[in-house]
């Protein structure tokens, strides 16, 4: 089974592309992850997109459709992926297709979790990790146990994300409705296209996933 998971960022995809890998030995396949992998192993397409980031410039579409095709080459036709904030846009979507077909594969769902811009920029601009072990937490939502102290490791530094800001968030979601929304339609006509709410907790947005993909 392969799926596109969709929305802004900070909809949630990669914390429920997760729980798919655990739930239903799903593969998360992120492109931002697997670029970062391939620079740092030093892969042919890892090398190419090195100089390419080095020079400042964006990485290729083409690029990213070398990455999915060499990851679901490894992984096998019995794993199923999860496409974690991709494709972006029409050309993508069109690219992506033409892999899987190469792969003798096809998209079986496209899940868009669904949320609330003010609700989302609360969400995001109100997060905080701890320095040293990386641990998340929320002004509103998850504080530490111990004021100023990490529940998890003890560590009294915490950092926030320079992006968590509501004019960068709002940007993404102008860019996420003008390139990447435009999609849906093309999935919809193949009736494989659901919607979850993204702002229900996390548990509950798992269980509307598992949902989905239990038949």
């Amino acid at each position: 089974m392969d799926i596109i998971l969709l929305g802004p960022p900070g909809a949630g995809k990669g914390t429920q592309a997760h729980r798919l890998e655990e739930h239903h030995g799903m593969r998360q396949l992120s492109t931002g992850d697997m670029l970062r992998g391939a620079v740092k192993a030093g892969t042919p397409v890892g090398i190419k997109a090195k100089e390419i980031m080095d020079r400042g410039d964006l990485v290729s579409d083409e690029i990213v459709s070398e990455l999915i095709d060499a990851e679901l080459t490894a992984m096998g036709p019995e794993t199923g992926a999860i496409f974690d904030g991709y494709p972006r846009t029409e050309a993508q979507a069109k690219m992506l297709d033409e892999i899987l077909a190469k792969h003798g594969r096809k998209l079986d769902h496209v899940i868009e979790l669904e949320v609330n811009e003010d609700e989302l920029v609360k969400r995001i601009t109100g997060r905080f990790t701890c320095a040293e072990c990386g641990e998340g937490y929320h002004d509103s939502f998850k504080q530490p146990e111990t004021p100023g102290k990490c529940d998890k490791c003890g560590s009294t530094e915490f950092k926030r994300r320079p992006d968590d800001n509501e004019e960068t968030v709002r940007n993404r979601m102008g860019i996420y409705r003008k390139e990447t929304a435009p999609i849906l339609p093309g999935y919809e006509a193949r009736g494989i296209v659901s919607r979850v709410d993204g702002m229900a907790s996390i548990g509950e947005v798992t269980h509307a996933l598992d949902a989905i993909l239990t038949p």
